[in-house]
């Protein structure tokens, strides 16, 4: 990152606040820092090499068309008049760079009842929902005896014959997971979602 500031001694404390922000997964590298506004020549020192350079300012406007120029390049500029909500920013930007974890969440799980041949190899599990809520078009696995033996999503729900868009604990539908049809009875199906999540810098 480039660095400035309104005066040195704001730049120097900067500095050096920057590279105490500890991180395992993300350094920070200050190739220069000075005094004054953010220039043209900042932007064109950040879009010069390989590396993406954001440049940070404290207390300090940009110059008349930095702005478009920084834009046009693709330099992100981070700008704050209060250090501590800068190093904020800074960290926040941080951790953007790194790829968001992925977390299951389960949304609910059904027990197979009975299973009714819809013909052509067809078939639709009629389940009673165990806990929580099964989903249409969420992603599901299909368990027997604690062992995974397809996962895919579900294709179909219905409440009786309609339709339905969720089922809750308590009730029974019709589910058909997409791609199998040799259910048995005592399977269960559970329905989940990934959620993404927000990687820390440490």
């Amino acid at each position: 990152m480039i660095v400035k500031s309104d005066v040195h001694g704001s730049t120097e404390a900067l500095v050096n606040s920057l590279k105490q922000i500890e991180s395992d997964k993300v350094d920070i590298r200050v190739i220069d820092h000075g005094v004054g506004h953010i220039s043209k020549s900042d932007i064109a020192l950040a879009s010069a090499g390989e590396t993406d350079v954001t440049i940070v300012g404290f207390n300090v406007r940009l110059d008349n068309g930095v702005q478009s120029q920084a834009k046009h390049h693709n330099v992100r500029i981070i700008q704050h008049n209060i250090i501590y909500e800068l190093l904020d920013q800074v960290e926040e930007c941080m951790a953007e760079l790194l790829e968001p974890e992925l977390s299951e969440k389960k949304l609910g799980a059904a027990e197979i009842r009975q299973v009714f041949s819809m013909g052509k190899n067809r078939a639709v599990a009629g389940c009673m929902v165990t806990e929580g809520t099964i989903n249409r078009n969420r992603k599901a696995r299909l368990l027997r005896n604690g062992e995974v033996v397809h996962e895919s999503k579900i294709d179909t729900l219905k409440r009786f014959k309609d339709d339905a868009k969720e089922v809750r604990a308590g009730f029974e539908c019709g589910i058909n997971v997409d791609g199998y049809d040799d259910y048995e009875e005592g399977d269960i199906i559970e329905c989940f979602e990934l959620v993404e999540i927000r990687p820390t810098l440490r």
